[in-house]
């Protein structure tokens, strides 16, 4: 059974929105430098929308973190080698 609309959380409802505001487009544009203080808030030239993909592996980019603060190395990770058995 589906949950109707005004009973979903208000989070999930939000997507990544394709079309920028007015003032967005100019703020992306002063990051590229292509906006100077005298040209017209119309007719703006297009910006491109970049999509954020959701991360993968929230385990290994821990293990990273503990890495560069001087946890334990690669090295200590990995099993240590047994001798004697063939």
């Amino acid at each position: 059974m589906s949950i109707d609309k005004s009973l979903r959380k208000k989070g999930s409802l939000v997507r990544a929105r394709n079309v920028l505001k007015r003032f967005e487009r100019i703020e992306k544009l002063k990051e590229l430098d292509r906006w100077t203080e005298e040209s017209a808030p119309f007719n703006l030239p297009k910006v491109r929308v970049q999509k954020m993909a959701a991360k993968k592996g929230g385990a290994k980019k821990e293990e990273k973190a503990e890495d560069a603060k001087g946890g334990k190395t690669p090295a200590a990770k990995a099993p240590a080698a047994k001798g004697g058995k063939k």
